[in-house]
């Protein structure tokens, strides 16, 4: 049976997220990710190739997180409606880092990213918020608007970068609390899945308990 659970779900991981003290403007092109940047391709535990590049920063005003998906042919296809069953990225935090929960409280925070389906043309980013799975208190609402997001797609591939403002993340203090919960989840219908951490039968919308702890780092 333990044959069958994903390596990384035996393991509770700690990455460092490092400080960018400026926010960059959200336009979709990568050149301002270093390697300094770069999230640990976890799925390499898996014996599996990464299909994304994952970049992650923070400052006092914001978190600030990258997708570059560079070998995917042709636009992404995503559906605002249901934004779940196409193309597109989620990113969850949790500003108090308690890692020993079992359901979300008002600090855990689900986000859903998609590099088109917005705009008159459908070809602007979208994003949104989801309630976590049996959370015992959802957070507070985000006027969403106030999130930068950016995407760069060409027929070779996409890359999507956002700003989340604090003031979109309840609870956000850097200072007191240092330490976070993070997950993200790439979406792809060519190319496939990659998770940070567990996959989805491991319950990762429900559970923030199975994110990886980001250290946020000076």
């Amino acid at each position: 049976m333990i044959d069958a659970l994903p390596r990384r779900a035996l393991f509770r991981f700690e990455l460092p997220i490092h400080y960018l003290a400026r926010t960059p403007r959200m336009d979709g092109t990568m050149d301002k990710w270093t390697s300094k940047y770069l999230v640990p391709p976890l799925i390499e535990l898996e014996d599996q190739t990464p299909i994304a590049d994952v970049y992650a920063a923070w400052n006092e005003d914001c978190f600030l997180v990258a997708f570059d998906i560079p070998n995917r042919r042709g636009r992404p296809e995503c559906d605002p409606e249901h934004w779940w069953k196409k193309d597109g990225l989620r990113v969850c935090i949790d500003t108090r880092g308690a890692r020993d929960i079992k359901r979300a409280t008002r600090f855990c925070h689900f986000f859903y990213l998609l590099p088109s389906g917005g705009g008159t043309s459908g070809r602007s980013p979208v994003v949104g918020t989801h309630r976590m799975s049996r959370a015992k208190e959802p957070p507070p609402v985000v006027d969403v608007s106030r999130i930068k997001v950016g995407v760069h797609v060409t027929q070779r591939g996409y890359s999507l970068e956002a700003a989340i403002p604090g003031s979109c993340l309840s609870g956000w203090d850097p200072a007191e609390h240092p330490r976070i919960g993070f997950f993200y989840k790439v979406k792809d219908l060519v190319l496939g899945d990659q998770h940070l951490s567990v996959n989805d039968d491991l319950g990762w919308n429900a559970d923030p308990s199975t994110w990886a702890s980001g250290v946020l780092t000076r």
